[in-house]
């Protein structure tokens, strides 16, 4: 039996999908003579190209393949073979196909599978996502995160394995690098072209391994009061990928994906890809304007999507959506938007409009972060957090980097010792995101992957002390950098081993053992990294505790260059809850220390991050436990304080708390 019109309607979706008895197939390529459905299906091979005229879809008005394959059922491979008028027909794949098969020649000898998207048991319906306020961000890269055993790339199975470190940590929303499918092996993920299917480098195939796998999963649900899973149920890149979604769910942590939206790459050799999909005969010259879906605008070595066609944005806006429906996010981190408007004048900032209206009407509470930089678009950074139906591009909050800019700068100066000139006040003046309405419009951080990947910039206990980081001036500095990021107004992101003192450049190849995370230095009792952990979890207790340090409001009244000494006043209106927040970078203790104090009576000292140098640190210096704000007048506050100020410190004081 062929393709027939059965089941077939304006309202089916796009790619494969399963019905009773078969499936539906639907793909775009209005330039294209004709679209064969190949492939092995109910163990049926038939794999024929253009020789049965049974295999062939019906083209629409619109553009649009359809058909209808009886016996069709999840696991059968496929691809569509393609004649266009440029005489050379030939395979390519599903842009919306739901998973790939695996293959050490990627793209070569890769498969389509078709998939039902109900085939993993969900746990998570009474996850919410946190506010916005209240997200701690946790960016990691699957590959070399955790990987299980060396040299293999880390997996999503293994990102569950870590999830009760990640709950003892304490953040609460986990961004991954883009998880897509990539031609690279190993890859950054920024350059993918299969923009649906997760990458298999990320897939366990192994019925061993997946065994062992499974072992912690049902461990973890079974210590929330859940069933156990089967092998069956995490067979598969899809998903695995839903399980650590689930997962993650399941123990309060919320989940990003990071898309790429702006560009797609990796298209050299790669004729089965998106590039030309309907394989149009071009003219000599030719330009990269006639591929299907792409310009001829270069955009960070990919191609940048052809926006002013209505099929390519609902292509990336059927990507997103699909990303909510079938996977749960909770949130998108936008790569480069200011690249895409660059790139996509003027339908561009349209674009991103429907794409910010659409995903919200199907989650409400969904985070949407644009990365973008005034700098590469001249738009104001307060019209890209303004909504779509006042103008603006929609998106909740942008990547900041006023603060990691100065509190790396000040690191680094610190660092060339006491003499050194060190600019607090940069500190403190970007310390609430300047031309954003709402502080958590703004996403700081003081790493990422930009910044530290190898060949770039370098870690922050690297900047604090080049000559050993795990000094002690390595592993004070690196505690207030990290204090002052969790004590500012935002969404703090944090990167993969920064909350442990983690001093290596990182890159996406887990075959470099020198760039992978230091876990077992971590857990066979590396003092210095232990106290730092311990460190960072307490300070994101201290932001959970303290409400005001997740508010609004913010005084930063006072900084003192030469005394590197920057102090501010947190706070929520109408409630009080008053916190002030003092750091330093100076290499010697500072014994009475006059300071303005917004309230007079007693405060307590309830951080002090000098104590967690060697943990408890015998020789730390503080306040025991908290001071007297009896004195007059100070720095436009109504009373004054003697405090003590440790080395290379950040202290957390608390009215009557």
């Amino acid at each position: 039996m062929g393709l027939s019109q059965a089941n077939i309607s304006s309202s089916i979706p796009m790619g494969a999908t399963l019905k009773a008895g078969g499936a539906t197939f639907k793909v775009w390529g209005p330039l294209a003579k004709a679209v064969y459905l190949n492939g092995t299906f109910g163990g049926t091979s038939r794999w024929t190209k253009d020789t049965d005229p049974g295999l062939l879809l019906t083209l629409d008005e619109s553009g649009y393949w359809t058909g209808f394959l009886a016996g069709v059922a999840g696991g059968d491979q496929y691809k569509y073979f393609v004649v266009g008028s440029d005489g050379n027909p030939n395979y390519k794949r599903d842009p919306y196909a739901r998973e790939l098969t695996a293959s050490n020649t990627f793209p070569f000898g890769v498969n389509c599978i078709v998939r039902s998207p109900d085939s993993y048991p969900w746990h998570d319906q009474n996850f919410i996502t946190p506010d916005y306020s209240n997200l701690i961000i946790y960016q990691i890269h699957i590959g070399v995160y955790a990987p299980a055993v060396f040299p293999n790339n880390g997996t999503f199975l293994d990102v569950i394995t870590k999830i009760d470190y990640l709950v003892a940590l304490g953040i609460n929303l986990l961004q991954p690098l883009p998880i897509a499918e990539c031609k690279e092996t190993p890859d950054l993920g920024y350059d993918g072209a299969d923009l649906f299917s997760p990458d298999s480098l990320y897939t366990v195939y192994d019925p061993a391994a997946l065994a062992g796998y499974l072992a912690t999963i049902n461990r973890l649900l079974a210590a929330k009061g859940f069933p156990p899973l089967t092998v069956a149920q995490i067979t598969g890149g899809p998903n695995q990928l839903k399980a650590m979604v689930d997962l993650c769910h399941i123990y309060g942590i919320a989940v990003a994906f990071d898309v790429v939206y702006n560009h797609a790459g990796g298209f050299i050799g790669d004729d089965e890809s998106i590039y030309f999909w309907d394989r149009e005969a071009l003219p000599s010259p030719a330009t990269n304007n006639q591929s299907l879906f792409f310009t001829n605008v270069g955009v960070v070595g990919g191609l940048s999507f052809a926006l002013w066609k209505n099929e390519v944005c609902q292509f990336l806006i059927d990507n997103a959506s699909f990303f909510i429906n079938e996977f749960h996010v909770d949130a998108f981190r936008y790569d480069e938007i200011s690249l895409l408007l660059g790139a996509n004048q003027p339908v561009g900032w349209t674009f991103c409009q429907n794409l910010t209206n659409t995903l919200r009407y199907l989650k409400n509470r969904l985070l949407q972060n644009a990365e973008f930089w005034p700098g590469e678009f001249s738009a104001a950074v307060s019209a890209i957090v303004q909504p779509a139906s006042q103008g603006g591009a929609g998106f909740d909050t942008v990547q900041h980097d006023a603060l990691r800019l100065a509190i790396r700068g000040a690191i680094k100066s610190a660092s060339f010792g006491q003499s050194s000139a060190v600019n607090m006040d940069a500190i403190l003046g970007s310390l609430y995101p300047p031309n954003l309405p709402q502080a958590w419009n703004a996403v700081p951080c003081v790493e990422n992957h930009d910044i530290i990947k190898v060949g770039n910039d370098v870690r922050i206990p690297v900047l604090a002390d080049g000559s050993d980081a795990q000094s002690f001036y390595a592993r004070s500095r690196s505690k207030v950098a990290t204090g002052l990021l969790l004590a500012a107004p935002g969404i703090p992101q944090i990167f993969m081993g920064q909350e442990f003192l983690e001093n290596r450049q990182w890159c996406d190849d887990p075959t470099i053992n020198g760039n992978l995370l230091e876990w077992a230095a971590l857990s066979s009792g590396n003092k210095a990294m232990s106290d730092q952990l311990l460190f960072t979890q307490d300070f994101i207790r201290l932001r959970w505790n303290q409400p005001a340090l997740r508010g609004q409001s913010i005084n930063p009244y006072y900084s003192n260059n030469s005394d590197r000494v920057i102090a501010f006043h947190r706070w929520i209106d109408g409630q009080g809850q008053d916190v002030v927040v003092v750091a330093s970078l100076n290499d010697n203790p500072l014994f009475g220390y006059q300071l303005g104090f917004p309230q007079s009576g007693h405060w307590n000292e309830l951080f002090n991050s000098d104590i967690y140098d060697t943990w408890v640190n015998p020789l730390a210096v503080g306040n025991y436990g908290g001071i007297q704000a009896n004195g007059g007048p100070m720095h436009n506050l109504p009373c004054s304080a003697s405090i003590t100020i440790p080395p290379r410190a950040i202290l957390v004081f608390g009215i009557g708390q």
